[in-house]
């Protein structure tokens, strides 16, 4: 039986490709960050143990600011696989704490690899970097692909950034099976609410229960490619399977606006949402009631914006087999029904 580990167990990727890795007969460590507050809803579910399939799951405490832990974790189970995603992703709050999101999102996959040729598994284990399309911010060429020049343009993407190079270099330098999945944005019902496609699904769910009066958000003109986070973990996957080990971009393709997500997801509600004003005073209204649903809050701004995103993932196709199999449509319905159950809950516990 192969072994895994998965940093940033507690996740969306986490909780999904865990979910795949126990499917083919994996033993599977998750490795969690203390806290003093329960971070499992997302596994709650899944009980540690043997599983019906004759797969294994395995919690472990480590942190990836932590060496010790990362190395004493890694020499106990000597996986045959990493999957390193954990990070500080929200990249908002990245441009409040720089270094903070430095330490963990740059320095830990450093801290992982060099883990991995100390202990001298490195013909033994498989490294997985989460990447992102962060990376190529100030975008250089449309559509983004592997070989498209980076461009970062915040502190989390500049942290990514240098994991990204890290992974190149321990493959080049020491032989490494290390891949960078460069991941365009994927989201899914597990996303934290924090994030802006969950914090719209979620926020129309309950305007439409009555329990939140208007949503609030930031850069509506943003324009990024989005997938199901489901799709996304099967890439992961794939790429530790392959012969040799490459850099591989995940996307779907098709590109839309923060302002095309919002009015999909008010349209399968029964809004329709007319705009007025610009800028931080615009404002969108429910064309029967004249009421304001969606107003700007200049907090949400970033610094220094990323404006198009959208990913050619030909590589992934030729060499992986990969292709999303969710279309945009379908991971709106997830997500929304989702939320409308999650409201219905709240309310009833009321």
């Amino acid at each position: 039986m192969k072994t895994s580990l998965v940093t940033g167990a507690t996740g969306q990727d986490g909780s999904y490709l865990i979910r795949k890795l126990l499917s083919e007969g994996r033993r599977v460590c998750a490795l969690i960050r203390r806290a003093s507050t329960s971070n499992m809803s997302r596994l709650s579910d899944l009980r540690e143990g043997i599983q019906s399939n004759g797969s294994e799951l395995i919690y472990c405490t480590g942190d990836l600011t932590d060496t010790p832990s990362l190395m004493r974790t890694l020499g106990e189970f000597e996986p045959d696989e990493v999957y390193n995603l954990a990070a500080q992703s929200d990249v908002r709050l990245s441009f409040d704490v720089p270094e903070f999101t430095g330490e963990v999102d740059g320095m830990g996959a450093l801290r992982l690899l060099e883990s991995i040729r100390r202990l001298g598994l490195t013909e033994k284990t498989r490294f997985y970097q989460a990447s992102t399309s962060e990376l190529f911010g100030d975008v250089r060429e449309k559509p983004q692909r592997e070989t498209t020049p980076f461009a970062p343009r915040s502190p989390y993407a500049i942290a990514k950034l240098f994991a990204y190079w890290t992974t190149v270099n321990y493959r080049e330098a020491f032989g490494v099976f290390a891949c960078n999945g460069i991941l365009f944005n994927h989201e899914s019902p597990l996303r934290g609410e924090n994030f802006v496609t969950r914090k719209i699904t979620l926020g129309a769910a309950r305007l439409r229960a009555g329990l939140q009066e208007k949503l609030l958000l930031g850069n509506l003109d943003a324009r990024r490619d989005w997938g199901h986070a489901q799709d996304y973990v099967e890439g992961m996957y794939l790429m530790l399977q392959q012969d040799k080990p490459d850099d591989y971009v995940l996307a779907t393709g098709e590109q839309r606006s923060v302002r095309d997500f919002l009015e999909t997801v008010f349209n399968k509600l029964g809004y329709e949402l007319v705009w007025s004003g610009t800028g931080a005073d615009e404002k969108g209204k429910d064309r029967k009631t004249g009421r304001v649903l969606v107003e700007i809050d200049p907090q949400f701004y970033r610094p220094a914006e990323v404006n198009y995103l959208c990913g050619d993932a030909t590589k992934a196709a030729d060499k992986l087999g990969w292709s999303p199999k969710h279309t945009f449509d379908e991971l709106v319905d997830d997500m929304l029904q989702h939320d409308i159950k999650q409201v219905e809950r709240e309310i009833l516990h009321r």
